[in-house]
């Protein structure tokens, strides 16, 4: 996590509060510029089942500006794996970012749901997020996708699908992934949490549009799934300008020659996904919309 410190009080309480607590919870400042190393260590003290690290030095080189692009995320994740030592002696590895506040009974939930379906690999909630005006809106998920907020893997799924891969689209890589190798993945949407700060805006709602524009280029969607997909991400703010840098971050990565999953049998798999949904989107009830 990084620059969370007017949240990260709120979330490592929610952890903490859990019916069904973690063997352990490792969490990774990626070089925070506010107070949020602090508060960690402080809270460190209070919470048995907690460790506050640092993330190692960001790569240096490129031009980019948005740290998301750098693959930030899966670099932090897999520096504080590095920490856990031997994953035989967990069930499950979860990844989960610093603005997301669980409800008491979120693992214990998520745990009766991976012990009823033995072949669910992959599983997460549904996020709520504040409006600027009051109120909270529900962010839109297909059911077999889950947020990259907070992944939550079985340990055979984890090491099937290799881990979390340090590059921009992982948290669409590894569920592709897992589908691949046989496992369910699922978003359940009872099972709520709340996101505290609005997707995207990080490093700004227009270049985080585009950034997802990248990521389906990486991950091998095909250029008509991508327009599809651009009329839903123009309803979004900024209307009309957000699908629009959607589809810019996908023909710009295809300009750029950006390297993409170079599985061959991952490009397959996805390509015949992506048809089943298109499909499913034109053909009510269609197997390609479940």
């Amino acid at each position: 996590m990084r620059n969370e410190a007017a949240h990260i009080e709120l979330v490592v309480r929610s952890v903490a509060a859990q019916e069904l607590t973690p063997a352990r919870w490792i969490v990774v400042d990626d070089a925070s510029t506010d107070d949020t190393l602090a508060i960690l260590q402080r809270l460190e003290t209070e919470v048995p089942f907690l460790t506050v690290a640092q993330a190692p030095p960001a790569p240096t080189g490129g031009s980019s500006r948005d740290r998301l692009a750098r693959a930030a995320a899966p670099r932090t994740f897999n520096a504080g794996l590095a920490l856990a030592g031997e994953l035989s002696q967990y069930t499950h590895v979860m990844k989960l970012d610093g603005d997301i506040e669980l409800k008491p009974d979120y693992f214990k939930i998520m745990a009766d749901r991976f012990a009823a379906d033995p072949s669910l690999g992959l599983a997460g909630g549904v996020l709520d997020e504040p409006l600027p005006g009051g109120g909270m809106r529900r962010i839109k998920i297909a059911r077999n996708h889950v947020h990259g907020a907070l992944k939550l893997y079985t340990l055979p799924c984890f090491e099937a699908i290799g881990g979390v891969q340090e590059m921009l689209g992982w948290d669409t890589i590894d569920e592709t992934y897992a589908r691949m190798r046989g496992f369910g993945t699922v978003s359940y949407t009872d099972v709520v949490s709340i996101h505290h700060r609005p997707l995207g805006s990080a490093d700004g709602t227009v270049r985080g549009h585009a950034r997802h524009g990248t990521c389906a280029y990486i991950a091998h969607h095909p250029l008509s799934w991508v327009m599809l997909r651009a009329l839903r991400v123009g309803t979004r703010r900024p209307q009309v300008i957000s699908g629009f840098a959607f589809v810019y971050g996908y023909v710009r990565a295809a300009a750029q020659h950006v390297d993409r999953v170079p599985d061959p049998e991952y490009r397959r798999f996805t390509r015949r996904e992506m048809r089943r949904r298109m499909v499913g989107a034109v053909i009510p009830n269609h197997e390609g919309a479940r």
